[in-house]
């Protein structure tokens, strides 16, 4: 889900134990812990310790390896399906599913808690994919610019096709921004066949923005984002507040960046044990540890988003900040999956050309 952390490009942790699961020796040819690798989407992180806790418990080790955007991971590892380059992956999401799914790419897998997620977010009915968090994408605004320029801020989706707020909005290429994708279904969610593309025609009318991820846009092109940008509207998450103050320098009490209370869409994210891979009880070990409370726990402060467990604890600061909306937009991944190029190739004729 893309996203409110910094990417590097290969983190390799190899995390010692002081003893070794029957699993892990025997996958090893008893030559020690096993290896595996995670292939991940460049926002990934989780706490050493976390990591730790996971190899001291099994006695494998984990190497992650990040795999550029949501959308370029998932194609390294369609591209490499005869020989892939991991044991499991994590970071497609619910724009991607069907595709990951029919690429046949992953094993069949029910992790061990999944009947702990609630059923609203269990949406491969085949397993194959795991959900592990979720987010909402939602038109953000820098709360700061608009009191000091004496404008209301945007209310609607509808609102940034509007005079007052020309010039004002940057968003995300879907071809190349998993974030991007996710707001280009929100405005086909919410204004249908008939009138999704209207509303890109007014809204580049109306000088919008586009970057190519939510690093260029969020970081590079929001008032708000650290890098002298002076877009004071993005599309981002719901979850950027909390995000706001904890990195923000010199610290505030309060986030700047607020949430448009209309048109965010559920991106929830999944992952899965790879096909093909000589590790396939590790693999699954680590399917369910992403899914422990330990790792549920770990995840709002390290990606901002939210675990797919209830009882889960979540940090103070990401409960006070964090929005929740009311309601969401979203769309059965099968409509996503058939519709998804088309829509992205009209997208792409309406506003870039």
């Amino acid at each position: 889900m893309r996203r409110l952390l910094c990417s590097i490009a290969v983190l390799a942790l190899a995390l010692t134990s002081a003893g070794c699961g029957s699993s892990a020796s025997t996958a090893s040819g008893g030559n020690g812990p096993q290896t595996i690798t995670l292939l991940t989407h460049d926002s990934f992180a989780v706490s050493k310790p976390v990591l730790a806790a996971f190899t001291a418990q099994t006695g494998i080790k984990v190497k992650v390896l990040k795999g550029g955007d949501a959308g370029a991971e998932l194609n390294q590892a369609i591209l490499t399906k005869s020989h892939p380059v991991a044991d499991a992956i994590y970071g497609t999401d619910n724009t991607f599913l069907s595709r990951a799914i029919d690429a046949g790419i992953l094993e069949p897998y029910t992790a061990s808690d999944l009947a702990k997620v609630p059923k609203a977010l269990q949406l491969d009915p085949t397993h194959h994919l795991t959900p592990i968090d979720y987010g909402d994408v939602c038109v953000n605004y820098d709360g700061a610019w608009f009191d000091a320029h004496h404008v209301a801020p945007p209310r609607t989706l509808g609102d940034l096709t509007k005079p007052a707020y020309k010039n004002l909005t940057v968003v995300e290429n879907p071809a190349t921004s998993s974030t991007g994708l996710v707001f280009l279904l929100a405005t086909v969610a919410r204004y249908g066949d008939s009138g999704w593309q209207t509303y890109w025609k007014d809204l580049k009318a109306n000088g919008v923005l586009v970057q190519p991820g939510w690093e260029q846009a969020y970081d590079g092109s929001f008032t708000a984002g650290g890098g002298g940008g002076k877009k004071p509207i993005v599309v981002s998450y719901a979850s950027s507040p909390p995000a706001d103050v904890v990195y923000s320098s010199p610290k505030k009490s309060v986030p700047t960046v607020k949430v448009l209370p209309d048109g965010c869409f559920r991106q929830v994210e999944f992952a899965g044990i790879l096909a093909g891979t000589q590790h396939r009880d590790a693999a699954a070990k680590l399917i369910d540890f992403l899914l422990s409370l330990k790792f549920q726990q770990d995840m709002p402060l390290q990606m901002y988003v939210f675990p797919v467990r209830p009882d889960a604890k979540l940090p103070g600061i990401f409960t006070k900040f964090a929005y929740r909306p009311a309601t969401v937009l979203s769309l059965p991944p099968a409509t996503i999956a058939a519709h998804r190029d088309a829509w992205i190739g009209t997208w792409n004729q309406l506003v870039v050309h």
